[in-house]
């Protein structure tokens, strides 16, 4: 099916451009969301009409993006999980708990703005593009730890998914003592 794009839809066309997309798409997405018209005459002529309010339109809610991209562009957000000793999460960190976590920030995000290509299973320092407009993508960095304070631990470039790091530095000298009791010893003795 061949569409008008109303606005500009990112892998497909600017606003204007003429498209040809599968049926379903544009029969399920595009014309029920506003975002494109079927590509006949009539909708041609309509859309020539519109284009200057659409271009306005375009341009006011860029702005409104680009002043939220200035606030949120380079800052780095703490979600605290539950994990396993070697970092795997009991969960995962999906676009939902992303979006939760910048509007409790203050910031007006949906989680369909969230781009991330498969959720996060493991703790760690993570980057994750925000794409806030077709035009306006920021990048954010999300700190995921099992406590606050192994967050800030992370933040500073440690490590935290060897035993070392989750217990301390001493934990081979605590596995085997000194005074260690073998049997066999003192078996060698009596003989």
């Amino acid at each position: 099916m061949e569409v008008i794009l109303l606005e500009r839809i990112s892998r497909l066309g600017q606003m204007g451009d003429t498209v040809k997309v599968k049926d379903g798409f544009a029969r399920n997405f595009l014309l029920p969301k506003g975002k494109a018209l079927r590509a006949n005459e009539a909708n041609k002529k309509k859309f020539e009409g519109q284009r200057a309010q659409l271009e306005a339109r375009n341009l006011e809610r860029k702005s409104e993006a680009q002043q939220i991209a200035d606030k949120l562009d380079g800052k780095s957000f703490v979600a605290v999980r539950s994990a396993g000793e070697t970092g795997q999460l009991y969960g995962s960190v999906s676009t939902r708990d992303i979006a939760d976590l910048l509007i409790a920030e203050g910031f007006t995000v949906s989680r369909n703005q969230i781009e991330l290509n498969h959720p996060i299973k493991a703790i760690g320092l993570t980057n994750v593009a925000v794409a806030l407009h077709p035009e306006v993508e920021v990048t954010i960095t999300l700190n995921i730890a099992r406590t606050a304070d192994e967050a800030e631990r992370q933040a500073k470039g440690e490590t935290l998914t060897t035993a070392e790091a989750i217990y301390g530095d001493d934990i081979n000298e605590n596995a085997r003592p000194d005074n260690f009791f073998d049997p066999n010893e003192e078996a060698e003795a009596e003989a």
